[in-house]
């Protein structure tokens, strides 16, 4: 996830915009595009992704992407996602949409096992199964993982291992290429602060060894990791840097017209090799 420039590798990072149930009008939502499409220009290191409510997508996507996604990312480019997908192809699944609707309407990544989706009965194995069916399709899982709560024992590095095991059953070693893992804490969903760069690094590196288990260290360092769980422009740069992940998963702060563009221009800094 580096690229070259000026002789220098600079740290490719990617935002994703979860909008969640957000905003309640078409009009709304055209400004928060508006307002990203503005920066893209001027980032030099960062690609953002805007996961909106799936009934404003094909508002943002163009006729001549539908069907087609790039299994890479570039800065200063700006692609669509769905918030999640179920798993069946079609069939009798009232309210839901499958990977290849997603794909059809402009999509070209997919939330997966967000804690809220898990929150609501979701399990590991079906997120996997999730996961498999978007790589079938062409879409680019962003598969969430993260414990419920922290204690004295230590116990949740356990449970950790075995989400992250368990959400990736299925994907084979060319699929985990194309897939991102989505660190989110479910204690700091909300919270006032983030959890602290520090911590955050010792799980991104675990979680490496995790994937590393399962794929092979080089696999595992490929893959995307992400951190989301109250990020914001005044703490999305140190959690780049000191909490060494590859991008965010961002939530209230992507639907905030002025905070996602501080926060896109603080951690395309932070992208920077001194």
């Amino acid at each position: 996830m580096n690229t070259q420039r000026n002789g220098k590798a600079d740290k490719n990072i990617l935002v994703v915009g979860n909008w969640k149930m957000n905003p309640l009008s078409i009009d709304e939502a055209k400004k928060i595009v508006a307002s990203t499409k503005k920066i893209l220009s001027k980032l030099q290191r960062t690609a953002v992704v805007a996961c909106p409510p799936a009934v404003f997508l094909g508002t943002f996507t163009k006729k001549a992407s539908l069907g087609k996604t790039n299994s890479t990312f570039s800065p200063g480019s700006l692609a669509f996602g769905v918030q999640n997908i179920h798993e069946a192809e079609s069939g009798s699944y009232t309210g839901e949409m499958s990977a290849k609707m997603a794909v059809n309407t402009g999509a070209v990544y997919t939330i997966v096992g967000h804690s809220e989706r898990r929150k609501m009965g979701e399990t590991s194995e079906r997120i996997a199964k999730k996961a498999v069916k978007a790589l079938e399709a062409g879409l680019l899982p962003i598969i969430c993982v993260g414990e419920e709560a922290r204690n004295d024992e230590g116990s949740y590095w356990a449970f950790i291992k075995e989400q992250v095991k368990a959400s990736c059953a299925g994907i084979e070693k060319a699929g985990a290429q194309k897939m991102i893992i989505a660190y989110e804490p479910v204690w700091a969903i909300g919270a006032k602060e983030a959890m602290t760069p520090d911590l955050i690094c010792e799980i991104v590196i675990f979680i490496r060894k995790v994937l590393a288990d399962i794929y092979g260290s080089e696999i595992a360092m490929k893959v995307p990791v992400l951190y989301g769980g109250s990020v914001n422009f005044q703490n999305g740069a140190d959690i780049i840097t000191k909490g060494q992940v590859d991008g965010l998963l961002v939530g209230r702060e992507s639907v905030s017209s002025v905070g996602f563009v501080d926060l896109l221009k603080a951690v395309d800094g932070a992208g920077a090799v001194a």
